[in-house]
């Protein structure tokens, strides 16, 4: 049977790996165009991050004095990778990612909450017979493990009373849930909401999926621990802009995620999914106490070790960017 403990392991190496430098937005930081400081920001979901990608698509990096580059990861916890690596100066991570980085004592700060989401699917076949989260006890499930898609699977085991140890988890990149689903390599799969239509295509008449809305994720922006506070706060003001066009021009918002996408992302599935989000940059109690509870089940589920209480966790924000930004935006103390 496979167990998270394993895939936590690797992780946890990944994440403990020396760092290189990272640019500053202070004194030393790379020249961008027209002499602005240059940063990268290492993005992954496109609809849980939109503001970051509306602010590349638009031009808004520039209004902000800065010179910035938007590339897409797999996945939160490849961003995140990017930053500890010092390959980005900042990254739109899932909140476990964040929570495993702060368990193994990585220097990271958590610097806003930038989107809320809450409608998973668990994706199934109608010949496996799952019509409800108890039916999983003695599956096959999969899951990209280290991602907080394996949180949300943890909260379905949970409703049902089950835990990882019920199931056999198999762990998969996001785009390979459906394909396995197909093959009937697994009975059930948990992955990114993006990759639920190609599922739908693929199983046809033989598709099945149950809605879970008992966990909300977090998409975060993180910044290395190179990165100066004036470049950050930067980032988060242009970040505000993009958000204020997602309230003012919906549409015109959805259009310019799909083309940051550059094809990664149908129109059909963005106009479906992004109001589905809820979106505002803040730093928050119930962040806190979110990611307090995710550190309690990784400590228990991964056996991770590292400080979990919120005394602890709290030292990873950072809310002077934001609060320079918006200073209503951070209420967490």
């Amino acid at each position: 049977m496979s167990r998270p403990r394993t895939a936590a392991a690797v992780l946890l190496a990944a994440l403990l790996s020396t760092l290189t430098p990272a640019c500053t937005g202070g004194s030393g930081a790379d020249a961008g165009t027209g002499g602005r400081p240059a940063v990268t920001v290492a993005g992954s979901d496109h609809l849980g991050g939109a503001p970051v990608h509306i602010a590349a698509e638009h031009g808004l990096w520039s209004a902000e004095g800065i010179d910035a580059t938007v590339t897409t990861r797999p996945s939160g916890r490849d961003a995140l990778n990017a930053v500890l690596g010092g390959q980005a100066q900042l990254g739109v991570v899932g909140d476990l990612p964040a929570v495993t980085a702060a368990l193994g004592g990585r220097d990271l700060r958590i610097v806003a909450d930038l989107s809320r989401y809450s409608d998973w699917r668990l994706l199934t076949r109608t010949d496996r017979a799952i019509t409800g989260f108890a039916a999983l006890k003695g599956r096959r499930v999969g899951v990209p493990q280290g991602t907080n898609v394996e949180y949300a699977l943890a909260r379905m085991l949970a409703s049902a009373r089950l835990t990882a140890a019920d199931v056999t988890v198999v762990n998969l990149a996001p785009n390979q849930v459906g394909p396995a689903l197909t093959r009937g390599d697994i009975d059930a799969g948990v992955t990114f909401p993006s990759f639920y239509a190609a599922a739908r295509t693929a199983l046809g008449e033989r598709y099945a999926e149950l809605a879970f809305t008992g966990y909300t994720a977090r998409t975060l922006l993180v910044a290395g621990p190179k990165t100066g506070d004036r470049t950050t706060t930067a980032v988060l003001r242009a970040v505000l802009r993009a958000q204020q066009e997602i309230a003012a021009d919906p549409a015109r918002a959805r259009q310019a995620v799909v083309a940051q996408s550059r094809g990664a992302l149908e129109a059909g599935y963005v106009d479906a999914q992004q109001p589905r989000y809820s979106y505002g940059a803040t730093l928050s109690p119930d962040l806190l106490t979110q990611l307090e509870e995710e550190a309690a089940w990784a400590k228990s589920a991964q056996g991770l070790t590292g400080a979990a209480d919120r005394a602890a966790l709290l030292r990873y924000l950072d809310p002077a960017p934001l609060a320079a930004a918006d200073p209503a935006a951070v209420t967490v103390r």
